[in-house]
């Protein structure tokens, strides 16, 4: 289970890990925004089931950033139906990286999103939690 983040100081990302370049895209950009230590990589997907521990975590972040990977927003529909407001957006398609029913990516696409995500992090204020683990 993910670690409570009501202690304060959190970023989350929440990425899309759809079924086409752009949403393997974002879930490769938010393991490595985890990895170095810029996001805390966060279950979309428990996020959209509901999973309460997931919800209370991530409504405790100081800042929430949504990864989709195209317009549709499925990572951002999962966000909103939990609750979660007051999140950053990045659209990878919307940086110039075609959608493509394929799995074949690019490491300068990833790189390209990443920074990306890094410039939105840094330049957005801080989300004041809206809840906690208790």
């Amino acid at each position: 289970m993910a670690k409570c983040s009501c202690a304060g100081g959190v970023k989350v990302v929440l990425p899309c890990s759809g079924s086409a370049n752009v949403g393997q895209i974002a879930n490769e950009a938010a393991k490595r925004l985890d990895i170095e230590g810029t996001a805390k990589f966060f279950c979309t997907a428990g996020l959209g089931g509901h999973v309460s521990g997931m919800v209370a975590s991530v409504k405790g972040a100081d800042k929430v950033l949504v990864l989709d990977g195209c317009p549709v927003g499925c990572a951002r529909k999962c966000a909103e139906e939990a609750g979660i407001s007051g999140f950053e957006r990045v659209v990878v398609s919307e940086l110039g990286i075609e959608k493509k029913h394929e799995f074949n990516i690019a490491e300068a696409d990833i790189q390209k999103v990443v920074a990306q995500c890094r410039a939105t992090l840094s330049a957005s204020g801080a989300k004041k939690g809206a809840g906690c683990c208790g």
